[in-house]
């Protein structure tokens, strides 16, 4: 598994930690991304919009502010996002622990 630390990832603060679950070459024609992520305390992941492929998130751990289309709301775990073709999301770590979800992107 590859780990990765992507700084400013979308625009958002500080750094993304990505451990990738599966690489492309695993994931198919249908799959671009299964990955665990972390969000550090002041850490984001920047609002960003989905083009012809959906992204959904499984809340691990931690709480956080999600952005869904413009409108803000908690996150905490147990909690599933959805942002289909066409919409945007984003994710801040406003807490004082590290926020950690399952990310996967699938295309149309």
């Amino acid at each position: 598994m590859q780990v990765r630390r992507v700084e400013n990832m979308a625009g958002g603060q500080g750094h993304v930690i990505i451990r990738d679950i599966l690489d492309q070459s695993r994931l198919g024609e249908k799959c671009r991304m299964y990955a665990e992520v972390t969000l550090e305390p002041g850490c984001s992941l920047g609002v960003h919009e989905h083009r012809g492929e959906c992204e959904s998130y499984y809340i691990l751990q931690g709480t956080g502010e999600y952005t869904d289309d413009g409108r803000q709301r908690q996150v905490t775990a147990g909690d599933v996002t959805v942002t289909p073709s066409g919409h945007s999301h984003g994710l801040a770590n406003r807490g004082d622990t590290d926020l950690k979800f399952m990310a996967l992107i699938l295309l149309d």
